[in-house]
């Protein structure tokens, strides 16, 4: 039988490993993604392998979270990463230059490829055939020096696609469907592959928006072929020579098939506080919102930005309102400020920020508490604006517009106008003056790598103990985030190459007390239900609790990037084995893991935890591989690989 799209790409960059679904596989990466908040972590690890070059086909760091440099602190780490960048062999995208998701499918993206990033939202490039994914700044650094990227064979799902998005109906409005039907745990173990006849009727950016936020499914990744489709949007911005067909066979085999009819999309919004909280306008209609954002790497591009224009033109954002763009791309402004759709924008009051992840992320525009934020992004998890009690909608961007000019979430279809045309650029200069390209070899023997005061060393884990023993520091329930763990906000990413300082802020908006705890009890355990750090991939909200003295995590189950991050900085990654167990290991009750250590080299699959102030014990499950478990033993991947370096 023939191969879908996921299975050639990876067969052609297989390095180590049997692709069969569930066992673990190790692939060469060709593009390498990296930015401001993960990406000097990432960096100073790469230093401390000391191979001197990156050793990939290209490699790229972005200058696109902490753009508004409120602190010196936001300053050091972009002169850090900018001269590192050139000395080692990478590109460097100046602040301001765009969102890096956006950036790199406009200048570096190549169909066939594989890639890895520092952010989950790496899977957008999958819209052209790219074998795109997030990871651990860790696990990126590994794959800058060369090394393979470890993970599970993911199960193929066929998502056959047919019919026709009719008028209003988005890309945007795809996904969040797909997260209604399979939920943000639904994709965990799984590649969404797009095929079927309804993918012509999709173009690049339309394709590319639902990978993007494919990360929200907690899937490996998403895909799409590369056909005349992507070939069409590689010619408008000048990069065809770079295009490769990437098709599935025409019997292509899947593990999974799921139907969707595009004709049946409706407008649909997310209610607070998970992007799969998923229902139908309809539901949602009429609730007055303070604060209205459409930008980000999902719905920052010129086919939202235009659309918007296009819907505000000759009208007033609502006196109550406040109405912002992120523009994912510098350049995608620019063609829209020479077509005029820059002007419209600015005379109906929307206000144009920079072209930055912004307030995705918390960075500016933090609601006060009890505004409502509707927002055309890809996460609305509780407090990722910056203000714990947040209430975030999420819509696509033409429903964020026609919100904008009522006052209340509006079903654009009411609106009695056209709906705009879902455009890409008819054409892009790729000529960039915020992109710097890397020094030549000849030329980074001088240069330099400057770093700020704040920017201090990674810490390192110690082996792991023969017996762990040690509090429950913090009981939580399902759904975590990385936010909850790590969260964001510039009061606290300035601090992201300064571990010390940043471990005070763990579960800052959860827990403030947490960091004082975690020090007073010498460490100790996180004990978690499902699905626990799922969202953005920053392994800070893995090292810093290990700076603080965390050794165990136990869960119901594990987002997959953050049970990688965990693992690559000797944290033991545990799961109940059963439904109730969560209940015997409460915040404060002191656990012991005996011979943990003996066990782990040992191949033991499941653990006995004793709970010595309720005089119970319970079992745990250790999912750990050969590599996992040689990892946790040395203390971390860092640890593991300065003993055994890459060849």
């Amino acid at each position: 039988m023939g191969q879908n799209v996921t299975r050639k790409i990876l067969k052609t960059h297989l390095a180590d490993g049997k692709m069969v679904i569930g066992e673990e596989i190790g692939i060469r990466i060709d593009e390498i993604l990296d930015q401001d908040i993960t990406g000097t972590a990432a960096m100073q690890e790469f230093e401390a392998m000391q191979l001197g070059r990156v050793r990939c086909k290209v490699a790229v760091v972005f200058g696109d979270h902490n753009v508004l440099q409120v602190s010196e602190e936001n300053t050091e780490d972009h002169q850090y990463l900018a001269t590192a960048a050139r000395k080692y062999g990478m590109w460097w995208a100046k602040p301001g230059s765009g969102i890096g998701h956006q950036i790199h499918q406009e200048h570096f993206a190549c169909p066939g490829d594989t890639a890895l990033g520092a952010d989950s939202h790496t899977p957008h490039i999958g819209g052209m055939g790219v074998y795109a994914m997030g990871a651990g700044g860790l696990d990126v650094a590994v794959a800058m020096g060369g090394g393979p990227y470890y993970f599970d064979m993911p199960a193929v799902v066929r998502v056959n696609l047919t019919g026709a998005l009719r008028p209003w109906s988005t890309a945007k409005d795809v996904i969040l469907e797909m997260l209604r039907r399979k939920t943000v745990k639904g994709g965990f173990g799984k590649v969404f592959e797009y095929v079927g006849p309804g993918i012509r009727n999709l173009n690049a950016q339309q394709r590319i928006t639902i990978c993007n936020m494919g990360a929200e499914l907690g899937a490996t990744t998403s895909m799409f072929p590369s056909d005349d489709v992507t070939r069409d949007y590689m010619r408008r911005i000048g990069r065809e020579k770079d295009w490769r067909e990437v098709l599935p066979d025409p019997d292509a085999e899947y593990d999974e098939t799921m139907d969707l009819d595009l004709g049946a999309i409706e407008p649909l919004v997310a209610l607070p506080s998970n992007p799969d909280k998923v229902v139908p306008i309809s539901q949602a209609e009429g609730v007055k919102v303070d604060q209205i954002m459409v930008g980000s790497c999902t719905n920052g591009s010129y086919m939202d930005l235009r659309a918007v224009a296009e819907i505000v033109k000759g009208r007033k954002v609502h006196p109550d309102v406040t109405f912002f763009i992120h523009p994912s791309s510098r350049l995608d402004l620019e063609v829209l400020s020479r077509e005029g759709f820059l002007t419209d924008l600015i005379a109906a009051g929307v206000n144009v920020e920079a072209a930055t992840c912004g307030a995705c992320i918390g960075v500016g525009h933090v609601p006060a508490k009890g505004m409502k934020s509707l927002r055309a992004i890809n996460r609305n998890f509780k407090g990722r604006t910056g203000q714990k009690d947040d209430e975030v909608y999420l819509s696509s961007s033409e429903v964020a517009a026609a919100s904008s000019i009522t006052g209340v979430i509006t079903d654009p279809r009411k609106l009695g106008i056209p709906a705009p045309a879902q455009a890409i650029p008819q054409k892009l200069d790729l000529t960039n003056p915020s992109l710097v390209p890397p020094a030549s070899p000849a030329e980074a023997a001088s240069l330099k790598v400057i770093k700020g005061e704040n920017i201090t060393e990674i810490p390192l884990k110690g082996p792991l103990a023969e017996t762990l023993k040690g509090e429950v520091l913090i009981a939580l329930g399902d759904n975590i985030s990385t936010d909850h763990i790590m969260p964001a906000g510039s009061q606290i990413l300035r601090f992201r190459s300064n571990i010390p300082k940043l471990a005070e802020y763990v579960f800052n908006r959860v827990d403030p007390e947490f960091p004082a705890r975690a020090r007073a009890k010498g460490g100790g355990f996180i004990v978690g239900g499902s699905n626990y750090g799922q969202g953005s991939s920053r392994e800070h909200a893995a090292i810093a609790p290990m700076y603080l003295g965390v050794v165990g995590v136990i869960v119901k189950d594990f987002a997959r990037i953050h049970l990688a991050n965990l693992i690559n900085w000797g944290i033991v990654p545990m799961t109940f084995t059963g439904p109730a167990d969560s209940d015997k290991a409460r915040q404060g009750d002191l656990l012991e893991i005996p011979g943990i250590r003996r066990q782990v080299e040992g191949g033991a699959e499941k653990l006995v935890v004793n709970n010595l102030t309720q005089k119970t014990s319970f079992t745990v499950a250790l999912s750990l591989n050969r590599r996992e478990r040689e990892y946790v033993v040395a203390g971390g991947r860092l640890a593991h690989t300065k003993a055994h370096p890459i060849a």
